[in-house]
């Protein structure tokens, strides 16, 4: 039998790669294999009702979200928190798949789904599933990252923004660093008390940040936990060095920098209430609650590719060399 998908699309997302979607579709979605149907955004997180609402008619394999960051993280919502927690396990069971448009793009990036549709939606075709962690942060969900301090501030003036993109982004950033300042956190990571001064605090479920930044470059999907990223105001002067290390997967050398793992995390004074959800601010309270949620969501990704086994890779070499040395010694010394 074939399998059904529903594409939720929202149409003013990121850079406008979705405007043809549905033509995309049509060409690329192998129709022997798939029926499909296309649904539309019409307002901010109507996402998650349209999730939600297939959910609930039943009959969808899958629901794949057609935009960026922040629709991703509404399909996601529709499809985990339509579940119910019974014996550990959340989530209605529905895989979701993700065709990029957006900006950042973190997800996608992280789990190295092509950022063209087109191929986006061939690698739909291949449906290959595998299951990875969501967070839990008080009444919502997310996948990638959420954030408080500068962070969350720069995610409220970017919702506020007319213009999206990267150069948006940085934008706000150079604007805002100057004035920005340390606020002192109080938290609970896994029952032990900390208390930081802290430029932001990422929590971190993948190690995207978005625009191919590696905020937590240790963290993972699918290992059950929370890396709570700590970061001081870097001062200017430290930028030339500290910045590319985001580009580098290395942010978590930085002396400005500090990481937890942990599958529990409340902060008890986000009093700015603001915070970065999966690169969307919104405003959610002043006493956080995070909550890792291991494989609670399925995903279309690409095949893991395997590599040789090390230790047989080391028997060949060894044997190689063995053999090598016996040539040797069958040329250089003569037969008895």
């Amino acid at each position: 039998m074939k399998k059904r998908i529903l594409f939720i699309v929202n149409p003013i997302s990121g850079v406008g790669r979705q405007r043809r979607i549905e033509t995309l579709i049509e060409r690329n979605l192998n129709l022997d294999r798939f029926d499909y149907e296309v649904r539309y955004t019409e307002r901010i997180h109507h996402g998650t009702q349209l999730a939600r609402e297939a959910v609930e008619e039943g009959g969808f394999d899958a629901i794949v979200a057609v935009g960026g960051d922040g629709s991703v993280n509404d399909v996601v919502n529709g499809i985990v928190g339509s579940g119910t927690a019974n014996g550990g396990i959340v989530g209605s069971g529905i895989t979701m798949g993700i065709i990029p448009c957006g900006s950042g793009n973190g997800l996608a990036r992280n789990l190295k789904i092509p950022l063209t549709p087109a191929l986006a939606i061939k690698l739909v075709n291949d449906f290959y599933v595998a299951p990875i962690d969501t967070v839990q942060l008080n009444d919502t969900y997310y996948v990638s990252i959420a954030g408080i301090g500068f962070d969350a501030q720069v995610a409220r003036r970017m919702k506020l923004a007319k213009v999206r993109g990267f150069q948006a982004y940085a934008n706000i950033c150079v604007t805002d660093y100057p004035t920005s300042k340390n606020t002192l956190y109080r938290m609970t990571i896994d029952g032990r008390e900390v208390e930081r001064s802290a430029w932001f605090v990422s929590f971190a479920n993948s190690n995207q940040f978005g625009y191919n930044t590696a905020i937590a470059p240790l963290a993972r999907l699918d290992d059950g936990l929370i890396d709570v990223c700590i970061v001081d105001k870097i001062p200017l002067a430290h930028l030339p060095l500290t910045a590319p290390l985001v580009y580098m997967n290395h942010f978590e050398v930085s002396q400005h920098v500090e990481i937890f793992k942990a599958h529990e995390v409340i902060v008890h004074n986000n009093d700015a209430k603001w915070v970065n959800i999966d690169g969307e601010g919104e405003s959610v309270g002043t006493e956080l609650h995070f909550t890792n949620i291991p494989r609670s969501l399925n995903i279309i990704c690409r095949r893991p590719q395997h590599l040789p086994n090390p230790k047989v890779l080391a028997k060949k070499a060894i044997r190689r060399i063995e053999r090598d040395i016996n040539e040797i010694k069958t040329t250089l010394i003569p037969n008895e």
